[in-house]
């Protein structure tokens, strides 16, 4: 996954890459077979598993799977930050994903909005979100977010919302086009943003550095104040998360 490929190999290997390679979405860095895939878990509310009748909050807080510097993890890397909200926000949210993961997917969906509407329109909290591919077609969606400009996150949400009719379908190249079409790019633009081995290369790194120095191996992973959550938090559980630190 890690090897440099050469200048045309993503548009290779979109070509001939099976459908099989989306299912090994959300796992941990390595895995290499997509039969043998385990999907991150979606973390539950904790009430989910309390026995019948127990006194407990609907929405506590689930637990952290640990801690990172701060400093370290806000410190810039090989490609520019892309974040929603304000610098001085009081709570910052840094995201690790998968464009192929359909738990991403389903974050993206149903828990952003309102992510968005409660906490980040509002100078709450902000949303730092970084690539974490997981195999060629993600690292071809983030490609085109990054050749997108202006457009990154609408493209991330577009990909994210159509990711069942490009992730596995039998003519990825043409299907990824189609939806680029959107965001205003011809095919002599489509190609060279899919042939940009320096692009494809920093794409990898913020990958690696997210596994190397922050330990992520499964998508999404959140870094809330510096506290790790794993799984595709509901907006209840970001809330109980994130209205302590306000």
């Amino acid at each position: 996954m890690n090897r440099l490929l050469s200048r045309r190999s993503i548009l290779t290997t979109l070509a001939v890459a099976p459908a099989a390679l989306a299912l090994a979405a959300c796992n941990k860095v390595g895995e290499a077979e997509a039969e043998t895939a385990k999907p991150a878990e979606t973390t539950k509310p904790a009430d989910a598993m309390k026995p019948a009748g127990a006194d407990k909050p609907a929405a506590a807080a689930p637990q952290s799977s640990g801690s990172v510097d701060m400093t370290a993890l806000l410190k810039p890397g090989e490609l520019p930050e892309r974040q929603l909200g304000e610098d001085d926000a009081k709570v910052t949210i840094v995201e690790y994903a998968s464009m192929t993961c359909p738990h991403c997917a389903h974050f993206h969906e149903t828990t952003l909005p309102e992510l968005k509407t409660k906490y980040i329109d509002t100078g709450k909290a902000r949303l730092i979100f970084r690539e974490f591919p997981f195999d060629p077609r993600a690292e071809a969606g983030f490609m085109l977010a990054r050749c997108a400009g202006d457009n990154y996150f609408p493209m991330v949400d577009v990909l994210f919302k159509q990711q069942q009719n490009w992730a596995v379908a039998e003519n990825v190249k043409d299907a990824m086009f189609q939806l680029s079409k959107l965001a205003g790019f011809t095919q002599e633009s489509f190609n060279a943003c899919l042939t940009d081995q320096k692009l494809l290369d920093q794409v990898r790194s913020v990958q690696k550095r997210g596994a190397d120095e922050f330990k992520v191996d499964s998508t999404p992973t959140f870094f809330i104040n510096g506290q790790t959550y794993k799984g595709a938090l509901s907006i209840e559980e970001l809330s109980a998360i994130i209205d302590p630190l306000l």
